[in-house]
């Protein structure tokens, strides 16, 4: 059994920047894989409600979002470093971008193309997960912006690329990296015709291919079951509460994304710091665990 247990399944985009990740890392790993739509028991036995994917198991410490995901992978396991370059802070920082505004340009871009194809199910559940409409026929209305948006963003790529360098920050691969690359790989998967978007921009497939040869790491199937069976088994690791937060320490909070998926999360504040917070929680299913989440992006609440 791996010690990283990865919560994913096949066609998500954000579980896609993380095996990119675990690639360059040459990790092994456990895919667990859930379901693309809710209901999802085993997942959210662990998380205390979140049902977003990826979320990253190691014994009983759970870990939230994929920004907060490949910073845990990069502190527990330093060797090939995600920033070659020593651009730790901007890679974080372009995440932003890549997670918020490309991604969004993606789906419109998808879904518009596909319309009346996407299955019903789909629909009512992002619609639920959003909190707002998931409509096809509306992101249709918007493609034309969208695609304009999208083109724009491949070129600050390509203009990156020019100088001849291998990979955006120089020869090699990084977390900036598997942070544009996702969105790409998640258009070409999910709806074919849009690749030409980028196809045919100058330096970028080139630097597609040269990240998608990179791989996945060492990559094995563990069930649901056995991923609850392996929390139940572990204890939490013990964390420390940052100064800031020094007044809810041992005290019950909720913590809930800003954007989208907002389902609250209970629980004992158990740790933080200026990049996450972590709180102590006990399921039936998944015994105690602790629950990490990365701190922009979501709320903590006493």
């Amino acid at each position: 059994m791996p010690d990283i247990l990865f919560h994913q399944y096949a066609s998500s985009p954000f579980s896609e920047k993380v095996r990119v990740c675990l690639g360059i890392k040459n990790l092994a790993w456990g895919a667990v894989d859930q379901p693309v739509i809710m209901p999802k028991p085993e997942l959210v036995a662990l998380t205390g409600g979140y049902r977003r994917i990826p979320v990253m198991q190691i014994g009983a410490d759970i870990y939230c979002d994929s920004t907060l995901i490949v910073r845990e992978l990069e502190r527990r396991y330093p060797a090939h470093t995600l920033f070659p370059h020593g651009d730790c802070g901007l890679a974080y920082a372009n995440a932003l971008w890549s997670d918020r505004a490309v991604f969004q340009a993606a789906v419109a871009i998808i879904f518009g193309g596909l319309g009346d194809k996407v299955p019903p199910a789909f629909i009512k559940d992002r619609t639920a997960l959003s909190g707002r409409a998931f409509d096809p026929a509306a992101m249709q209305a918007a493609v034309p912006h969208m695609e304009a948006q999208m083109r724009a963003h491949i070129a600050l790529l390509s203009d990156q690329l020019a100088d001849g360098r291998g990979f955006l920050s120089g020869d090699r691969p990084g977390l900036i990296d598997a942070n544009a690359y996702y969105n790409l790989w998640f258009i070409r998967s999910a709806f074919r015709p849009a690749a030409s978007l980028f196809e045919s921009m100058p330096h970028v497939p080139e630097w597609m291919e040269r990240v998608r040869a990179i791989g996945h790491g060492e990559r094995s199937e563990v069930s649901r079951e056995a991923a609850l069976a392996v929390a139940r088994a572990a204890a939490p690791v013990a964390g420390t509460i940052a100064a800031q937060d020094a007044a809810l320490a041992g005290k019950r909070v909720t913590v809930a994304a800003d954007d989208y998926g907002r389902d609250p999360v209970h629980g004992v504040l158990a740790g933080s710091s200026d990049h996450h917070v972590a709180i102590r929680r006990e399921d039936p299913l998944a015994g105690q665990v602790v629950v990490h989440f990365p701190r922009i992006g979501f709320s903590v609440q006493s």
